[in-house]
């Protein structure tokens, strides 16, 4: 086959362009690669680029040529893995996919990798598709973005899997369009910030939730074509919402059509097959040693940041990435050519991927799922650090829920559980965190994680939310638990809706609202998430009540609020504490009033403060402490001198 010499035609990709990505530093590689509408030379058409350098012959297949690769075979530019080819009079809506001949003479058909669009599973050809029609009106949010503090204001995550929120009466999904219609106004009644969407990448199986990708470039047609995803971005953004996505740089699925042995090689995976092989999954990890690689991936995440305007990305098991044999069950152990477990190639990507991404993009998110004590997480690069904003607080969930599923009677042996967060609540930039993968596989929903009869289940239910919203950090939980979903995620059925019919549940459902919107309007809760002076102890050690008491401190003088938690089915209707000012209190929020379902035990009047020093304290007062409960106290002032929530 006669070679051709980049940039001798048109339509080729540049010299400079494949130099860049030859390096690791084409950011926007899916201009160079994949199906672009264009015309040459007054003839419009498609041009087709693909990496495969270790195949012998690549060809163009598709609806156009009845998948016959004799017609258009593609030509290998000089010096370079990337074959290109332009196809006069193709359009929009084609099928297509590559036909390659590898070194042993096998024809494997491949989609592209950077198709902008694929076919609804369980097809799998790529789409030619042109992704710039879509007139944004969301111009004011992105620039408001590029200034945003995230660090001291509220952050309420809705983490949600599209196809399973909620489904039609014949069981098929709601479509991108009609999810912006009446998603968006659920969230913004329950008073989220943002939506957090599991991975909505190309993906063959539906029970992978979108964690085994296909097309890292083709948001899926599950649910509507790119437009319609855009419109609901935009929607979102329209609204106040921030729409952040899972994204996973770690592994890709070994479907056929899919990114496993490219070319008849391992291309986007290790050469070795102990380091390729993601055994606990059945996927290939990808090698992050090759620069076209760290093209592929980083632009992957600038492309859905440009041209689907996402807000950030939550990365999935970053643990895995940073370590060598972390969850991966592998037969050996790896090491890397100093003899640590790091995957330093792995660690040179992230902070690469991270400083890319900030300087492009000011005010999105990057948050790390990270499960280890691995330092610096949340660190900007420059100052030794992997360059995320936000890592999720997995220790504090693992704990919380430990503690929270013992018989009431156990937890006095356990109080270390609830405390031991703030040894380490502000070395990084937490999220905290109940997601999906705390209430599925047999897990349990958070309900009926909770011990004891029906009424203890939604008190303590109750109670954990008051600890989750008041315990310094950011906040993220999964779809179904603000209404007390009593099963655990069935991730083929659409949620439990129906239990909006039942007393308990909607109560909780007007708690979760309340304690929301409080925490939002209440910025001593979330001022300083991130710093030890937002946060003081007033009595970690009653082991043998199973209450804490705390201080969370906003930047101004007198901005801050006592918390209690009773973690026992006991009232204390005398219980002291001290507290820092003279004056009165006023109980502000009762996770215990009757109108959440509880048994409406709580501090109607002010609170006067006795002149007698506790808990390290100038001042102490006596309050009514819940059941299973948590109040929220305040200095009463001129404007709030009622006590209840709904006078903060």
């Amino acid at each position: 086959m006669q070679e051709l010499i980049g940039g001798t035609e048109e339509w080729l990709p540049s010299d400079y362009e494949q130099y860049l990505f030859h390096e690791g530093t084409l950011y926007e590689s899916y201009k160079m690669l994949g199906a672009h509408i264009m015309t040459v030379n007054g003839v419009k058409g498609v041009r087709f680029a693909v990496w495969a350098p270790n195949a012998l012959s690549v060809s163009v297949v598709g609806d156009f040529n009845q998948w016959d690769g004799s017609q258009t075979v593609m030509n290998r530019i000089k010096h370079s893995g990337v074959w290109g080819i332009f196809i006069p009079g193709l359009k929009e809506g084609s099928l297509y996919k590559y036909e390659l001949k590898t070194q042993e003479k096998e024809i494997v058909l491949k989609a592209d990798p950077y198709a902008f669009y694929s076919e609804r599973r369980p097809k799998t050809a790529s789409i030619i598709y042109h992704l710039d029609t879509y007139h944004w009106k969301d111009q004011k949010w992105l620039e408001q973005r590029k200034r945003k503090d995230h660090y001291h204001q509220p952050m309420l995550i809705y983490e949600i899997h599209l196809g399973t929120w909620k489904k039609k009466a014949d069981g098929s999904f709601y479509s991108y369009r009609e999810l912006a219609g009446e998603l968006i106004t659920y969230v913004k009644a329950h008073g989220y910030t943002y939506i957090e969407c599991m991975p909505l990448m190309e993906h063959p199986y539906d029970r992978s939730w979108g964690y085994q990708i296909t097309g890292y470039f083709s948001v899926t047609s599950r649910f509507g074509i790119p437009e319609d995803f855009m419109y609901f971005v935009d929607q979102c953004h329209q609204n106040g919402i921030g729409v952040i996505m899972d994204w996973v740089p770690l592994h890709f699925c070994k479907d056929a059509h899919g990114l496993g042995r490219f070319d008849g090689t391992p291309l986007y995976e290790p050469i070795q097959s102990e380091r390729a092989e993601r055994r606990n999954w059945g996927t290939y990890n990808f090698d992050f040693s090759k620069p076209e690689v760290e093209s592929f991936l980083i632009s992957n995440a600038m492309f859905w940041l440009d041209v689907f305007h996402i807000d950030g990305f939550r990365i999935d098991a970053v643990s895995s990435m940073v370590y060598l044999n972390h969850d991966n069950a592998g037969s050996i152990s790896l090491k890397n050519h100093l003899g640590g477990e790091e995957n330093l190639e792995a660690i040179t990507f992230i902070k690469k991927l991270n400083k890319v991404v900030f300087e492009q993009y000011p005010g999105i998110l990057m948050m790390a799922e990270e499960a280890t004590d691995y330092p610096l997480v949340s660190a900007p690069t420059y100052a030794g650090g992997l360059g995320f904003n936000y890592k999720w607080n997995m220790g504090w969930t693992n704990d919380v829920l430990r503690y929270m599923e013992m018989d009431i009677a156990e937890r006095p042996a356990h109080h270390h559980l609830l405390t031991f967060s703030f040894f380490y609540a502000f070395s990084e930039n937490f999220v905290l965190t109940f997601s999906h993968d705390e209430v599925v596989h047999g897990k349990r929903s958070l309900l009926n994680k909770m011990p004891g009869d029906y009424w203890q289940k939604f008190a303590q239910l109750r109670l954990l939310y008051g600890y989750f919203f008041t315990h310094p950090g950011k906040k993220l939980h999964f779809m179904g638990s603000e209404f007390a979903q009593f099963d655990e995620w069935k991730d083929l059925e659409q949620l439990d809706w129906n239990l909006f019919d039942f007393e308990y549940h909607k109560k909780f459902s007007v708690y979760f609202k309340a304690l929301s919107h409080f925490y939002k309007k209440t910025s001593c809760l979330w001022r300083l998430d991130h710093e030890q002076e937002g946060f003081e102890w007033i009595d970690p050690n009653d082991v043998t009540q199973s209450v804490i008491t705390f201080m969370r401190k906003g930047k101004k003088k007198g901005d801050y609020c006592i918390v209690l938690c009773n973690f026992s089915a006991n009232v204390y209707e005398h219980y002291t504490i001290g507290v820092p000012s003279n004056g009165s209190y006023i109980e502000v929020f009762n996770s215990d009033l009757a109108m959440f379902g509880g048994s409406n035990q709580h501090n109607p009047k002010a609170i006067k403060v006795d002149q007698v020093p506790y808990h390290n304290q100038r001042y102490s007062m006596k309050v009514t402490v819940p059941p299973l409960g948590m109040i929220v106290l305040m200095k009463q002032t001129k404007k709030r001198r009622r006590s209840g929530f709904y006078s903060v």
